[in-house]
């Protein structure tokens, strides 16, 4: 049973970086038995459905191809197993385009601009976040225009919007890698802002509990409908303003107020953006009951009325209280009818009188009277009607013969009676009847009469009203016609006449020659006649077509995108001319409405946009001929999309456009090119630059080897136009570096094999294939000699003797790259090299089970033989450890690998040229052998003992991570641990009972396991108390003329760190030094050497390391003062 363990690279233990579009993988040894459970997460518990898990008993695998910013985080791995779990993580960043800002706000909406407020993107694309474009789109439009690209902060004010419509904001980031995803306001924003302040508040009407208020409009309503007008009132003493009433109109009447308390009053306005400040009232207000003395308002006195009508006579007053209102007419009080009655109310008393007549005129007095005072005002009433019989007797003031005074058209008849002093005779006889009128005449004959036109069964005439009308209006005009061919006269109107004054004469005979005359008619009869000055034949006029074009259609017509075009043109001809309307370098769209008649035609074309723009003509036909003109439109719109877009340079990090301007301008000049680009695997576009002044324009920062769309949109002062877009995605790549170093592998009498390295860059596309060239001694000309998909090739059918030159040159997508040529000329001869074997390694570790290959380049001409030998005696080949040889490789197999594989391999290759010889060491991995014993008891006591033992004489490949010591009491058989955690060969194991008899076991452990048991042999713990031995020979080591100091000679010992000194050692010791000879050593001679000196004057200790590095002697001498390497 092993716990699980994960190995994390270094590399893994840092932020892995990546690039966009590249492919993550994550590469992670694991261990544990039995075989864990693998689980890869993330931390926020994103999906990993994208992510191609493996994983084995050894390792775990996770693949995500095609990253992108959201792939940027921390990837959990947790792997379990009965013995336990194990988890770490490994963070992932991105290298990519920012994800979208957060939290996008409205911050503050005036009349003419947007203040807008933002948080950075959560995921900054690996780089740092260089700065934020800002968009705008009206709600009516679907393209986005650029109000800043290039903004520092996290806020902007975007101002000269349109005041009262709808726009739709977005923000986006930009790093190092481009133009990111947008953040879009949710819903569109209206820019306007909190209304001005009504306008003048004034006092209707005050009483004891109410207040009547009017304001004015507010002088700006901020861009949206006013909702509403909130009324607030704060009482005297108060600070606090309550809302007394909220209407929609601009008065207001405040009740429940109490009597006599002193009030202020204010007004704010409301629209969708919020409260205006408020507009107050300029005095506070008592609520009282008013005293006002009456005072009439009116604009007239008098009034007049037809006889029969009614008359309503409205009379504002004022007046607190309310005045008692009294009627008088001629000086008596009004007496009210059902026909003529007076109604008051608060503020006007109205007279009515039904059915007007002439004793209703008069003047009319009316009187207001209340606490205050009184007014009075006299108003007069007319009655319009005829007048009543004169007041007789009739006085004759003058005898004539003419009488005045007569009514016209009244029939009259006369008697005359003559008077002298004495009295008044008899009257004559009376007359006859005389109707009084003025004398009427015949009119004059009509004016100036002619022929306007003539068809082949028609006359046009026309003519203008006699100068003389004969004293009476003329009633009607008489048309005559003669056929010259008989002379006959015949009336052509009815016999009342017309009272135009034109006619057309018609079913006229074709080809015949007729006269016309026209008279004028009133009461008096029939006028003088006015002839046509020339006969007139009757027969159809032939005239050319014409057209009369206005004066604004001559010049260019120009119309706003949405709006109407209208093209109206006079025609004439004989006959009718046939109209065709067409347009140059087009068609006239389907939905115009075209309308023709014999003086006139129309185009009328709705809902125009940039298409419409262009010539439009118009032909008229008839049998005299044909006549064309022309009318230019431009329909002033955004541009139609930049034409002939070409990729004109393709580099591994940059694409170079080029267009031409739009065929379609709009009806302005183009002020600027808008160039977008678009990852094949995104949807969005991303602006690179919005501010392009030519055709042309480098896009560079691209990433290598990803596929994008380009657009471009050109941009006038109506806004941006329709975008050209790349048909298909273009990679971003080039034509690769020139392959690598170039090295001849072999050569004979017809052949050459060369091989090569990679280009160090492929152009960003994947390479094809490789072009191999050669140039023979004294040609000028490259021929091509291979095409390989591999970094290596054999040019065989080589002239023997013959010099050549070689050149390779790589091939993607793109194209060829530059030639890599071979330094120096190749003769097609046998070659004879000296044999070489170079291991790539001069050691090879395997875990014991595992199966092993070591391949072994060689080189030499003729092929070389090849001999392995392992410890210095030939390699005995089996099933499962044997050896095969290719032409450049020796490769040693051993299958289900055991530690008897470990040791020293060396490999002979040789030919006539020569040997040369190598060697590589296996070492086998495993779990080491038991310690080397005896167990060595170094200190016994009543309670402790102190243990010591030898390395294991086979480590397991690796380093001996620990030792596990146990101890029994020899009564039981129950073993107990001591320690698992020994990092040394010794070890003093305390709290023994005295007098037991104890029993020790030591455990190796390495990263492979534990090993097999050393056990002691039994030991009581007990003081082992004995006659100490004598002292060393002393000897002096100061001498002065009275003393000498005198000490016994040390006792030397010589020890090992880890494991116990070669049985070849040899120690010499002497009063004055110690030396230790190790003859023939090995690498397991290799470690730490103690040395410690001890005498009862006390005791000194040293140490040297020592590493085997080849087979050679090593002498120590060490002094008792110092250590020194000989």
């Amino acid at each position: 049973m092993l716990p699980p363990e994960i190995e994390l690279d270094a590399e893994l233990r840092k932020v892995v970086t990546i690039r966009a579009c590249c492919t993550l993988r994550l590469f992670v040894p694991i261990k544990g038995r039995p075989a864990p459970e693998v689980k890869w997460t993330r931390e926020h518990g994103e999906s990993l459905d994208r992510a191609s898990i493996e994983s084995t008993s050894s390792y775990t695998l996770l693949i995500v191809e095609n990253v992108n910013r959201f792939d940027s985080g921390k990837y959990i791995l947790t792997i379990e197993n009965s013995s336990g779990s194990k988890s770490a993580f490994v963070n992932v960043r991105v290298l990519d385009t920012p994800g979208a800002p957060q939290d996008l706000k409205i911050k503050e909406v005036t009349k003419s601009s947007v203040t807008l407020t933002w948080e950075p993107p959560l995921i900054d694309g690996g780089s740092k976040i260089k700065n934020y474009i800002v968009e705008k789109r009206e709600s009516t439009r679907k393209a986005y225009s650029t109000v800043n690209a290039n903004c520092h902060k996290t806020s902007w004010k975007v101002d000269s919007l349109q005041e009262g419509c709808n726009y739709y904001f977005r923000v986006l980031a930009e790093n190092e890698y481009g133009i990111g995803l947008p953040v879009e306001t949710s819903e569109s924003v209206k820019v306007s802002e909190r209304p001005l302040p009504p306008g003048k508040i004034t006092l209707l009407d005050v009483t004891r509990n109410s207040v009547s208020l009017s304001w004015e409009k507010p002088e700006h309503d901020g861009g949206s409908r006013i909702l509403g007008y909130i009324v607030e009132m704060q009482s005297k003493g108060s600070e606090k303003w309550s809302t007394c009433a909220t209407v929609k109109v601009t008065e207001a009447t405040i009740t429940g107020l109490i009597q006599g308390e002193e009030y202020t009053f204010r007004v704010s306005a409301q629209n969708e953006k919020g409260i205006s400040d408020p507009r107050q009232l300029g005095i506070p207000v008592v609520a009282k009951d008013l005293v006002i003395p009456p005072a009439f308002k009116l604009l007239f006195t008098t009034f007049s009325v037809l006889a029969g009508e009614d008359l309503k006579v409205d009379v504002p007053f004022v007046g607190r209280p309310k005045p008692a209102v009294f009627w008088h007419k001629d000086n008596v009080a009004l007496k009210q009818t059902t026909r003529v009655n007076a109604e008051s109310s608060e503020n006007n008393t109205v007279l009515t009188i039904k059915e007007a007549c002439r004793e209703d005129v008069g003047s009319y007095l009316v009187k207001l009277t209340n606490s205050a005072g009184e007014a009075t005002e006299t108003l007069n009433i007319v009655v319009l009607d005829k007048p009543g019989p004169p007041t007789g007797p009739v006085k004759v003031d003058e005898v004539t013969a003419d009488m005045t005074g007569l009514i016209e058209n009244h029939d009259y008849e006369y008697r005359v009676s003559a008077e002298n002093a004495a009295g008044l005779s008899e009257p004559s006889p009376p007359s006859t009847y005389y109707k009084a009128c003025d004398p009427i005449y015949k009119p004059g004959p009509p004016n100036n009469p002619k022929v306007v036109d003539v068809t082949r069964s028609s006359v046009f005439l026309s003519w203008s009203k006699p100068i003389y009308d004969g004293g009476s209006e003329i009633q009607g005009y008489i048309v005559e016609k003669c056929d010259v061919s008989d002379g006959e006269w015949s009336i052509c109107t009815p016999p009342t006449g017309i009272k135009n004054t034109h006619m057309e004469v018609e079913k006229l005979v074709e080809k015949h020659e007729y006269k016309f005359r026209i008279c004028a008619v009133n009461k008096a009869g029939v006028g003088e006649h006015a002839d046509v000055l020339d006969s007139v034949i009757v027969e159809e006029k032939m005239e050319a077509p014409d057209l009369d074009l206005d004066m604004e259609l001559r010049k260019i017509v120009n119309v706003r995108a949405g709006g109407s075009l209208r093209l109206f043109v006079p025609i004439r001809g004989r006959p009718t001319p046939e109209v065709k309307w067409g347009k140059m370098d087009g068609e006239i769209r389907e939905a115009a409405i075209i309308d023709t008649t014999s003086s006139f035609t129309s185009l009328v074309l709705d809902n125009v946009n940039r298409f419409d723009t262009g010539k439009y003509t118009l032909t008229l036909e008839n049998s005299s001929g044909t006549k064309s003109a022309f009318v230019t439109v431009r329909v002033l719109d955004t541009p139609s999309a930049p034409v002939n877009l070409k990729i004109r340079e393709i580099t591994k990090d940059s694409v170079s456009l080029s267009w031409e301007p739009p065929l379609l301008d709009g009806g302005a000049k183009i002020k600027n090119y808008i160039i977008e680009k678009r990852e094949a695997t995104r949807k969005s576009y991303a602006a690179v630059v919005t501010n392009c002044h030519k055709t042309s324009w480098k896009v560079d920062q691209l990433q290598e080897g990803c596929y994008y769309f380009f657009r471009i949109s050109a941009e006038n002062e109506y806004g941006i136009g329709l975008p050209e877009e790349t048909s298909d995605p273009i990679k971003v790549a080039e034509v690769p570096q020139p392959p690598g170093k170039i090295t001849v592998d072999d050569v004979t009498r017809n052949s050459v094999s060369l091989s090569w390295e990679k280009p160090e860059h492929d152009g960003g596309s994947k390479i094809i294939q490789y072009i191999v060239e050669m140039q023979a001694k004294g040609s000028e000309k490259w021929s091509e000699c291979a095409r390989v998909k591999t970094l290596e090739a054999v040019i065989t059918n080589l002239t023997q003797g013959e010099e050549y030159l070689f050149r390779v040159m790589a091939v993607n997508e793109k194209g060829k790259s530059d030639p890599r040529a071979l330094a120096v000329p190749i003769i097609a001869k046998d070659l004879v090299i000296e044999p070489d074997v170079r291991p790539a390694f001069h050691s090879y570790s395997i875990q014991v089970g595992q199966d092993l290959k070591v391949e072994v380049p060689i080189a030499g001409r003729p092929k070389p033989t090849v001999t392995w030998v392992k410890d210095g005696q030939p390699l005995r080949q089996t099933t499962r450890v044997n050896v095969s040889d290719l032409t450049d490789l020796t490769i040693l197999n051993i299958k289900e690998t055991s530690k008897e594989d470990g040791g020293t391999y060396e490999i002979t290759v040789a030919n006539v040229v020569g040997q040369k010889s190598a060697s590589v060491e296996i070492i086998t991995l495993d779990k080491p052998d038991p310690p080397v014993g005896p167990v060595k008891f170094d200190e016994i006591s009543a309670e402790s003992i102190t243990l010591s033992w030898n390395p294991p004489a086979y480590t397991g490949g690796c380093q001996i991570t620990n030792y596990v010591v146990h101890k029994r009491d020899t009564t039981t058989t129950v073993w107990e641990t001591v320690s698992a955690t020994v990092a040394r060969t010794t070890l003093k194991v305390t709290k023994l009972k005295t007098g037991s008899e104890y029993q020790f076991r030591i455990f190796a452990e390495n990263r492979y396991g534990q090993s097999f048991a050393l056990e002691s042999a039994p030991v009581v713990a007990q003081y082992p108390y004995k006659e100490p031995g004598p002292p060393g020979t002393p000897f002096v080591t100061t001498v002065t003329k009275d003393s000498m100091v005198v000490q016994p000679e040390p006792e030397v010992k010589w020890e090992k760190a880890e494991g116990t000194i070669s049985e070849r050692a040899q120690i010499e010791v002497t009063s004055s030094y110690t030396m230790l000879v190790i003859d023939n050593v090995n690498r397991f001679d290799s470690g730490r050497y103690n040395l410690t000196l001890e005498n009862n004057s006390g005791k000194k200790s040293a140490f040297v390391n020592v590493r085997i590095w080849d087979i050679m002697n090593y002498i120590f001498q060490i002094l008792p003062d110092q250590q020194q390497l000989l």
